[in-house]
């Protein structure tokens, strides 16, 4: 459950094959290899100050089911600071799966996209544990691990969930992750501006001036920056960047 008050940064740990990975625009085939041990690469970011980490299972995004659990899993016995977890989240099962496994929170992406009703059942049935991942290329949400289209916009598919409280909704911007260009911070803050659930902004921080940048927007409502490539090819040092939220939310 996202229970902070203030704005936190969230390292991202992307699974492809068992291993620790990052990708460009979400594209299978641009993957990078950063580290062949997930759990310590949880453990060290842990280690610089991380309070919570976010996993994505790659694989089970574009095959729709767990395929990384066991890698998961380790990471979630290895660290004492919460776990959130997405990619190929589709049924009940999985999400009391991954709950019990001791998960945090588990992120809905193309199932809220797809079957919105279904999803507002397990809102429900798994209070403070789920949050809903929209993930947007110029506006309009893309499901089945950013291959396709879901022919809705952002703001349009938050407004179906808006009032069952989810956790956040970790807001992407597909056509920066990955690209080491920065953030689209006037995109964020107008979906943040249209929602009362806490947001997340996630897909291309690149410098600590964005993390800066970034801090603005925790006045409309966004509550953590999850940070990937930048922090695996060190032009972001995980413990600067924690300072810099800190003094920022203490100023």
């Amino acid at each position: 459950m996202l229970t902070n008050s203030v704005m936190i940064i969230i390292p991202a740990i992307d699974l492809k094959d068992g291993k620790c990975v990052r990708l460009r625009q979400g594209k299978m085939d641009t993957s990078t290899l950063f580290g062949e041990d997930p759990r310590a690469q949880a453990l060290t970011w842990e280690s610089l100050g991380a309070r919570r980490i976010h996993v994505v299972d790659l694989d089970g995004s574009v095959g729709g089911k767990p395929i990384n659990l066991p890698q998961i899993q380790a990471i979630v016995q290895g660290v004492h600071v919460p776990v959130e977890v997405g990619g190929g989240i589709r049924s009940e099962s999985t999400i009391r799966m991954y709950l019990e496994a001791g998960v945090d929170t588990v992120i809905l992406g193309t199932v809220a996209a797809k079957d919105p009703d279904l999803v507002l059942t397990y809102l429900s049935l798994f209070a403070g544990h789920v949050a809903i991942g929209i993930d947007a290329r110029r506006g309009e949400v893309a499901v089945e691990g950013w291959t396709q289209s879901a022919h809705v916009s952002a703001s349009e598919l938050a407004a179906r969930f808006d009032s069952a409280s989810p956790t956040a909704f970790i807001y992407t911007d597909i056509e920066r992750d990955g690209m080491m260009q920065g953030p689209n911070i006037e995109a964020t803050r107008e979906f943040a501006r249209n929602t009362s659930t806490p947001v997340i902004l996630s897909g291309g921080i690149t410098a600590l001036s964005d993390v800066e940048r970034a801090l603005s927007l925790e006045k409309v409502g966004v509550m953590g920056i999850i940070i990937g490539r930048a922090l695996y090819e060190g032009a972001i040092d995980l413990k600067q960047a924690v300072a810099l939220t800190e003094r920022g939310n203490a100023g």
